[in-house]
């Protein structure tokens, strides 16, 4: 597309905009009690969750990145009326409030700024804040009557890699695979499709409706011609093969091969960034567990086949498969916690194989993961470490954390 305001044909181009959110009260609306539903293991303190996000937001304009928020785009576009309550209709119809409900929450909603506005749909809202006129069933009884929530809050925004994934000159726009997440690629929607920055100058590879679950954590950009995608906890592989066939007919994409991944379906590694990033033209992190005891794992590189199908090519050798896809004689490949069993299972369980590369060579992480930190720079990586006592518990590190929308061609 033409004056395309995402351009995203790597994983290692230097990165120069980026969309983040910043924690706010929505992390301090965690309790014990909703932890596992909002798909936490621990209750971050946010006041310095919030700070150790400032420093990786400064870190990233200390090396000429442009930082947009969320949050911030999204206050924009409510500033029209029509948008605000459309994109209400939809927030309250997603959670079942409809009819007189409905119309009482919007009323609530209505009495509030745009920026508090904002604040509220990340926090959530408690019953105590509105009124309703007619309750309802689940306001009466039942569990949901017993939750201090009739909105819940979303905690997990702070890793805005996931509801979407740019990509070449567009973007999915992604079904999460837990309610708790859900609206977050709602929010997406709303923003692609109504702020001016990027409104009729992106390309929409695959939308959020639909089964087929996809996350932004689990779509690597690995050039511009293949992307990797993984086989996870988030990811279906109906959504892999929908996303395939569009890529591949679609006159405005240069993708041409997909390489589905096969990962452990559990929480220490939802996604395939959580244990498998791009760092340099030929480096790599991969968590060393992701593999069985031969050191294989299941891959399948699609590519267009005739009459309109998917061609499969099976393997297993993940090293010799980055070979043949990115057409290099050697790679790098370093293993989390330089491969020793404690501390990889250690570090990948606080994100050490999830790197942000700004630029070639070049990547931020976490300063808890030591060894993998030190491991990186003796392959002679750049390295700038940011802060993660409270920002790792919400088990996502840098490029979770991150959705990089513009970064600079590669050099030839």
């Amino acid at each position: 597309m033409e004056n395309n305001a995402i351009q995203v044909n790597s994983e290692i181009g230097r990165l120069q905009s980026v969309l983040l959110h910043r924690p706010g009260q929505e992390v301090e609306n965690i309790t014990p009690q909703t932890m596992e539903r909002m798909l936490f293991d621990d209750v971050p303190y946010q006041k310095i969750a919030a700070a150790e996000h400032d420093y990786f937001a400064q870190t990233l304009r200390k090396h000429g990145v442009e930082t947009v928020y969320v949050e911030q785009l999204l206050e924009d576009i409510f500033q029209d009326e029509q948008v605000l309550d459309a994109f209400l209709t939809d927030y309250l119809r997603e959670h079942y409030y409809t009819g007189a409900a409905a119309h009482d929450l919007m009323t609530y909603f209505h009495t509030l700024a745009p920026a508090d506005l904002v604040a509220t749909i990340y926090a959530g809202v408690r019953r105590n804040q509105v009124s309703f006129k007619r309750p309802s069933l689940h306001d009466v009884a039942g569990s949901d009557a017993a939750n201090p929530f009739i909105l819940d809050p979303l905690p997990n925004a702070y890793f805005t890699r996931d509801p979407q994934a740019m990509m070449g000159t567009g973007l999915t726009i992604n079904r999460m695979s837990f309610a708790a997440r859900q609206p977050e690629s709602l929010i997406s929607q709303y923003i692609i499709q109504y702020h001016p920055r990027f409104a009729g100058k992106v390309d929409l590879w695959q939308g959020r409706t639909g089964d087929a679950r996809l996350e932004g954590g689990d779509e690597l950009v690995l050039s511009d011609h293949v992307l990797a995608i993984g086989v996870s906890q988030r990811t279906s592989t109906r959504s892999i093969e929908k996303l395939a066939r569009e890529l591949f007919t679609n006159p405005h994409s240069h993708f041409d091969r997909v390489v589905a991944v096969e990962i452990p379906h559990n929480h220490a590694m939802m996604h395939l960034d959580t244990v498998f990033t791009m760092v340099n033209y030929d480096q790599f992190t991969v968590y060393p567990g992701i593999m069985n005891e031969a050191g294989e794992l299941n891959i399948n590189i699609l590519e267009p086949g005739a009459h309109g199908e998917l061609r499969l090519l099976h393997r297993t050798d993940l090293a010799a498969t980055l070979k043949e896809v990115l057409d290099l004689s050697e790679i790098d490949v370093m293993e989390t916690g330089n491969g020793d069993p404690v501390v990889a299972a250690r570090e990948q369980w606080n994100d050490g194989s999830n790197n942000l590369a700004i630029a070639p060579g070049e990547v931020i992480t976490y300063d808890r993961n030591h060894v993998s930190v030190e491991l990186m720079r003796q392959h002679g990586l750049q390295v700038y470490e940011i802060h993660s006592s409270e920002l790792s518990r919400g088990r996502g590190g840098a490029r979770c954390m991150s959705q990089p929308i513009r970064r600079a061609p590669l050099a030839n």
